[in-house]
């Protein structure tokens, strides 16, 4: 992968659409046979569909990431169709907006059922069957928002922050197993969640020249981020070219978050 040979399989979640079918696509390029899980099974057939035209490695499996069982499932599936899984991206996420104090149990709770609950079951799932063989790469997609604070994100900056933390220690514990774990924290991304929160569809504009109103700093880069960069980054991550880099996060957002790292 990325300037080494292929070996294993990789599974990538939220694979459906934005920076999950970026990282997947990236990688089926490099050669590697990927898993592509969503829950969304619409767009997620025919995301595959599209990449499997095109001659790439790429198999879809419908999963909730936020269900144990369903987790289990189809990580056994993939390791028993497609072979051992070396490489894991949670990039599954969701973004409910709401003030903190304002925020419903039900947004708070949805919003960690993936963005967190997610990370930690598809990883425990992938970690435990990469120990014994002695190898893997795990990268979890973050954001910035995890340690910068936004108007209106709590719940979402909260998630993310705890994803950072859990990736981290896992990172820790399994470095003796050859298991390295790293994040990628992209800022303002072109993706459907970013267009979500302007429909007005300003989502380009609004994010490089910030609010100061919202206490938030535009992009010095002059530039939202394309979903292809942040699948660079990961797959640098996930990499041998990165084979002495575990528990750290490398931020790709155009310098929104000045220079603060996660």
């Amino acid at each position: 992968m990325n300037g080494s040979a292929a070996r294993g399989v990789a599974l990538v979640t939220g694979a459906a659409g934005g920076i999950g079918t970026a990282v997947a696509r990236l990688l089926a390029e490099q050669g590697t046979p990927v898993a592509a899980v969503d829950l969304d099974t619409e767009q997620l057939w025919d995301t595959v569909g599209k990449l499997a035209a095109e001659g790439l490695p790429v198999h879809g499996r419908a999963a909730d990431v936020t269900s144990s069982t369903e987790v289990e499932a189809v990580v056994s599936a993939v390791e028993r169709q497609l072979g051992p899984i070396d490489y894991l991206a949670n990039a599954a996420g969701v973004l409910r907006l709401g003030e903190a104090r304002r925020l419903s149990d039900r947004d708070w709770q949805a919003t960690f059922a993936v963005n967190t609950d997610g990370v930690f079951l598809m990883s425990r799932a992938v970690v435990n069957r990469m120990v014994p063989r002695r190898r893997g790469a795990i990268v979890t997609v973050a954001s910035n928002a995890a340690g910068t604070a936004r108007w209106n994100m709590a719940a979402y900056a909260a998630s993310k922050a705890a994803a950072i933390a859990y990736t981290k220690c896992l990172g820790l514990e399994v470095a003796q197993y050859n298991i390295r774990c790293n994040l990628v924290a992209p800022g303002s991304t072109d993706t459907p969640m970013l267009h979500g929160m302007h429909p007005d569809g300003s989502a380009a504009t609004a994010s490089v020249t910030g609010d100061p109103a919202a206490y938030k700093v535009g992009i010095p880069l002059g530039k939202v981020a394309r979903p292809q960069d942040i699948a660079h980054a990961a797959a640098f991550l996930l990499s041998d070219q990165a084979g002495q880099i575990t528990m750290n996060a490398l931020t790709v957002d155009g310098g929104a978050a000045l220079g603060v790292q996660v």
